[in-house]
């Protein structure tokens, strides 16, 4: 069986293409799938909660529940730097399992670690700083209790900032750490890694204590996309699109 894997989709109003590329993958060939995993950044805008019913929120919203309605499909997604507020009613509004940063998952008896991918970020310390403030628990229950405006105007203000953050950084700070990903994959005793985030789609290889290993980097949806597939062939990133279209 097919499993099928995205991240960064950063879906919103400005690209309608996007949107309607995501809704062919998922009531079309992903509906044969034995599952597919959304990890992180599903959205662009920041999510603030399922209150938040500003376009396409809740068009997004009823894609992921369509799918899921089907016999049989598997949806699976993992919070991204974009939707560290996903919750249970998120879950209950679509019908998708949320799964922890990181997941073990194993296809064909093989262990595979997937993870949204910023936490492997590690030189960018101001970034990893702000990351464990905005995740303590703490600080999102506060958050889940404002009210719909405030919860808009600090996302409307955390958004700007990080973005001009995000310019004054050097390429190498916001890429992965590669003792950080070596670690990673040691610790989880796994020879292949998925993940997003840095955009930088590509499939790595590298060696862990003697061991052939690699990284799968999933590409983001801004201006190209990409899907990456795992079926009897293994591995394979190609542009939606294309697989919408083989399939």
């Amino acid at each position: 069986m097919t499993t099928l894997f995205i991240s960064d989709l950063h879906l919103s109003q400005d690209r309608p293409e996007k949107l309607n590329l995501f809704k062919k993958l998922l009531l079309g060939p992903a509906k044969n799938a034995a599952a597919i995993y959304i990890l992180g950044d599903l959205f662009d805008e920041f999510w603030i909660g399922c209150d938040n019913t500003r376009p396409p929120n809740s068009e997004i919203m009823a894609i992921l529940r369509e799918y899921t309605n089907y016999d049989n499909t598997q949806l699976y997604i993992m919070r991204g730097n974009r939707d560290f507020h996903i919750n249970k009613d998120f879950a209950d509004s679509t019908g998708c399992k949320i799964i922890n940063d990181p997941t073990e998952i194993y296809l064909d008896n093989e262990k595979v670690l997937l993870m949204h991918g910023d936490t492997l970020c590690t030189d960018d310390v101001k970034y990893q700083n702000w990351r464990k403030f905005i995740t303590n628990p703490l600080i999102k229950w506060i958050y889940s209790i404002m009210t719909l405006a405030l919860r808009q105007r600090i996302a409307y203000g955390v958004r700007g900032y990080t973005a001009q953050a995000v310019k004054n950084k050097s390429p190498e700070i916001t890429d992965v750490s590669q003792n950080s990903v070596v670690n990673t994959m040691r610790n989880h005793i796994v020879a292949t890694l998925i993940h997003g985030h840095t955009h930088r789609k590509a499939i790595h290889k590298l060696e862990i204590d003697g061991v052939p290993a690699k990284r799968i980097v999933l590409g983001d949806w801004y201006e190209l996309d990409s899907v990456l597939i795992y079926d009897e062939a293994g591995f394979r990133l190609e542009r939606v699109a294309n697989y919408i279209n083989n399939n």
